[in-house]
C-alpha cells in the first residue's frame, strides 16, 4: 500500500454528537479556539480521524483535509454554519469563550483556527472503534500517523480504509488515486474542497484584500469562481480569485474576466452600457 499521513484528533463530545446526529453535512470545521498559527501535521487530501476523549476514547469518524486558516468565529459561522459542530453563532461564540476560559464580549470577534474537513461520515455507535494502544490519555491535540508501511499502526490502517468513500476499480490497494496535480505534485489521494472551504482558502490566498481594488473590508469580500460551477468549474484553489462584491457582480456578469495569462480584462460593454468604466 502506498503512504499516506493519517493524523487523529481529539474532539469535543457535543462536537461529535451533534456533527453524528445530522449525516447531510459533509463539510465541517474542527475549530482551535485560541487562534492557533497553523496545523502541519497534514496535507489536504489526507485522512483526518476524530477520537472522542477518555473514558470513551474511540475512533468515531473521520474526513480529508482540505487546510488550515485563521478565521474571525463571525466568518468561520458564515462559511461553514452548523458545520462548526453547534446550532447558531450565538452558541459557537459561547462555545469558543468557555474554551478560552474568558467570555466574548457583545462586539469583540476573535480569530479561531479552522482545520478544513470535506467528505465528512462518522460511523454508529456500535461500529467505533478503540483508540490505539500508544495514545496516550494525556494528549490533548492529537496524534499522526503514517499509513499503509510495514510496522504501521494496524487500527489506524484499517479505520482509513473503513473511512474511504471511493475505491479506484483498477487499483487492488484500497485508496484512492488522484488523475492529475490538482494541488503541486501528483498525490495519492485527490483533495476535494467544499463550499466552506473555497472561500475559506480563497479568502486566505489573497490575504483578505480584493485581487482588483485591494479593497480589504471583509465582509465585503467574496470568492468567486473563475469558471463557473454551472460550466464546469471545480470548488478548486486555482479556480478561485477574491472581489469585492460588486466587482464580482460585474465579473459574473461579464464585464470583467481574467485572461490565461492572468491579466484584468474589462469589457467595453462597461461603457457602451452605463457611460462609465474609467474606475
Amino acid at each position: 500500500m502506498c503512504t499516506l499521513r493519517a493524523f487523529v484528533g481529539v474532539t469535543d463530545g457535543d462536537w461529535y454528537r451533534f456533527l453524528a446526529s445530522q449525516p447531510q453535512i459533509t463539510e465541517v470545521n474542527f475549530w482551535k479556539p485560541g487562534g492557533e498559527a497553523g496545523f502541519q501535521a497534514l496535507q489536504p487530501g489526507e485522512p483526518f480521524i476524530f477520537k472522542t476523549h477518555w473514558p470513551h476514547n474511540s475512533l468515531v469518524g473521520g474526513g480529508y483535509f482540505e487546510g488550515f486558516v485563521r478565521l474571525p468565529v463571525s466568518t468561520a459561522w458564515e462559511f461553514f454554519g452548523t458545520g462548526n459542530g453547534v446550532e447558531s453563532l450565538d452558541e459557537m461564540r459561547e462555545r469558543v469563550g468557555k474554551y478560552r476560559r474568558q467570555p466574548i464580549g457583545p462586539y469583540d470577534d476573535p480569530e479561531i483556527g479552522c482545520v478544513l474537513l470535506n467528505e465528512v461520515k462518522f460511523v454508529s455507535q456500535d461500529s467505533v472503534t478503540p483508540a490505539p494502544a500508544d495514545f496516550s490519555k494525556h494528549i490533548v491535540q492529537g496524534k499522526g500517523y503514517d499509513v499503509g508501511v510495514t510496522r504501521s499502526n494496524s487500527v489506524i490502517d484499517l479505520f482509513v480504509q473503513q473511512l474511504m468513500i471511493s475505491v479506484d476499480p483498477a487499483n487492488s490497494r484500497d485508496t484512492r488515486r488522484i488523475d492529475g496535480p490538482v494541488f503541486g505534485e501528483p498525490r495519492l489521494v485527490r483533495p476535494r474542497l467544499g463550499q466552506g472551504g473555497f472561500q475559506a482558502l480563497v479568502l486566505d490566498a489573497y490575504e483578505r484584500r480584493c485581487s482588483i481594488t485591494l479593497h480589504k473590508i471583509a465582509p465585503t469580500l467574496q470568492a468567486a469562481h473563475i469558471k463557473p460551477v454551472s460550466k464546469g468549474g471545480e470548488h478548486r484553489l486555482d479556480n478561485g480569485v477574491l472581489l469585492r462584491s460588486d466587482v464580482h457582480t460585474m465579473f459574473d456578469r461579464g464585464y470583467l474576466g481574467v485572461t490565461p495569462d492572468y491579466k484584468l480584462q474589462v469589457s467595453a460593454r462597461l461603457r457602451a452600457d452605463f457611460g462609465n468604466g474609467d474606475e
